[in-house]
């Protein structure tokens, strides 16, 4: 249950513009979903009655994930809670699973002071992180994995997702929404206008979680960069060439229209793709002498190419709050309070 998003065909046919094989690729997939459900429903049950035991680490632990694959904004949110913890004055530990290098560098980049652990096994990255003098650990995307206690669970639910659930391999969802019981917070993203399906997504987590506040935030572009994360001028050119492989590429080259005004065409790589000599090349020959536009989590990869890409810009992403900002913080305050 990786966080990585799927590309081409499966991309289309989750988001319902596959068409025909779409819908026959539906029907094929519903005995292996039907078989992922019961999969998934019997492993729950075993955590909730204890047949599977659940360990507490010996530090608080808060947790950030979805109940989908990919595309949700776990990664930037997890890191804003290590900010939020830093400024506080604590140690905490990013704890990963290090499934591609870019998450764990970009948490580095965004966080110099803290530490980054990164283990398939998420309750011996805890260990290790306590071992190290971490005071509190973060798990990005953790909320699948049960093995480990958390303090304080926080699902994010991307309106881009909707509302339409279903289940691995004939949609996104890892789990349904019947899994925000389990949750403390769910916080609703999305990027550029809310549309009607926040309030569709909003209701939804109502009805499973009525005693949970409404906590929603845009991931609104930032400051351009070089790829060695220098602050720079906006691209310069009215045709730009983008290159992404984050889990949801289709919001980016939008963004970068309405910011720059130049007609921007995206090159799309698999999500945590690591470039070669070769791709960068092959990007090169197809910029053909535009400006690049890339994203902070692309560059932690591309940098080393950056003589073969002078004319590259990073756009980087933040966090603005809509609601609920006050709520997210005090939870997190409450909980330090609590384990001194």
């Amino acid at each position: 249950m990786r966080g990585s998003a799927p590309d081409g065909f499966v991309a289309r046919w989750w988001r319902g513009e596959a068409g025909v094989a779409g819908a026959v690729a539906s029907a094929l997939a519903l005995p292996a979903s039907a078989a992922y459900a019961a999969a998934m429903t019997l492993r729950n049950a075993a955590f909730d009655s204890g047949v599977l035991s659940i360990h507490r680490a010996r530090i608080p632990v808060i947790s950030v994930g979805n109940i989908t694959v990919g595309g949700t904004g776990k990664t930037p949110f997890a890191g804003w809670v290590v900010a939020q913890l830093l400024a506080s004055g604590h140690k905490p530990a990013l704890v990963s699973r290090g499934y591609g290098w870019d998450e764990p560098s970009l948490h580095r980049r965004w966080n110099p002071g803290s530490l980054v652990v990164t283990n398939p096994d998420r309750r011996g990255g805890v260990a290790e992180a306590t071992s190290q003098g971490a005071d509190i650990a973060v798990l990005d995307d953790g909320f699948q994995h049960r093995r480990i206690g958390r303090d304080l669970d926080i699902v994010l639910l991307a309106e881009r997702q909707g509302v339409r659930v279903r289940l691995l391999p004939r949609g996104p969802f890892r789990e349904g929404l019947r899994a925000l019981a389990r949750a403390d917070l769910v916080v609703l993203t999305h990027m550029g206008a809310p549309g009607r399906t926040m309030d569709h997504m909003a209701n939804g987590v109502a009805a499973i979680r009525p005693d949970l506040p409404r906590v929603q935030l845009r991931f609104a572009p930032d400051a351009w960069r070089t790829l060695d994360d220098v602050e720079a001028d906006p691209p310069d050119g009215k045709d730009l060439l983008g290159v992404t492989s984050v889990a949801d590429p289709a919001p980016f080259g939008p963004m970068v229209n309405a910011l720059t005004g130049a007609a921007v065409k995206v090159r799309v790589f698999p999500d945590h793709h690591d470039y070669s000599e070769a791709d960068v090349r092959a990007i090169a020959e197809e910029a053909a002498g535009r400006p690049i536009v890339t994203t902070e989590k692309d560059s932690v990869k591309l940098v080393r190419f950056a003589n073969a890409l002078p004319d590259a810009r990073v756009l980087g992403l933040r966090l603005d709050w809509e609601a609920g900002e006050d709520i997210v913080r005090q939870r997190i305050a409450s909980l330090c309070e609590a384990h001194g």
